[in-house]
């Protein structure tokens, strides 16, 4: 029996491999203001492990789901349980494709959220904004000053 690939591109993932799909509370700068988004992103294996244990983070909600179950040729069905206004995240196939490696690599990390189940009661928190279009700009100022004697042999 022959597994269809998800991309051609792809060859070592099928529809039925495993991946955990998150609904994150992100924040967009726009004209000094600062507004909140839904945005889905996929949450590869080590993460989950470490969010089921009570680490702050911006998810509501995540869902074990398949890869062909999010995929649909070109089109992308996110779960029923994420409002109608989500976003989808920057790259988010080739994301979803390295999270579901990661699952390939922990069976355990599945057993956390099984497929077609969701799980939402993370340490959900928003006291450390996710901006997702903010600019770091470095200025000269911001180096540390030295003593003149740091690299001197005294």
């Amino acid at each position: 029996m022959s597994t269809a690939t998800v991309y051609p591109n792809v060859p070592d993932l099928a529809a039925e491999d495993y991946l955990v799909i998150g609904l994150a509370t992100c924040f967009i700068k726009q004209d000094g203001e600062v507004h909140s988004v839904q945005i889905a992103e996929p949450i590869p294996a080590a993460a989950i492990e470490a969010l089921v244990k009570g680490i702050p983070t911006s998810y509501q909600l995540a869902c074990g789901t398949t890869l062909g179950a999010i995929f649909d040729g070109e089109t992308v069905t996110l779960p029923a349980e994420f409002p109608t206004d989500t976003q989808l995240c920057d790259d988010f196939a080739e994301r979803s494709t390295a999270a579901a490696r990661t699952y390939k690599k922990s069976q355990a990390a599945q057993s956390l959220i099984p497929a077609g189940t969701s799980k939402s009661d993370f340490n959900f928190s928003t006291d450390r904004k996710r901006v997702l279009n903010s600019d770091r700009i470095v200025k000269a100022e911001d180096n540390v000053k030295q003593h003149a004697y740091t690299h001197q042999v005294l």
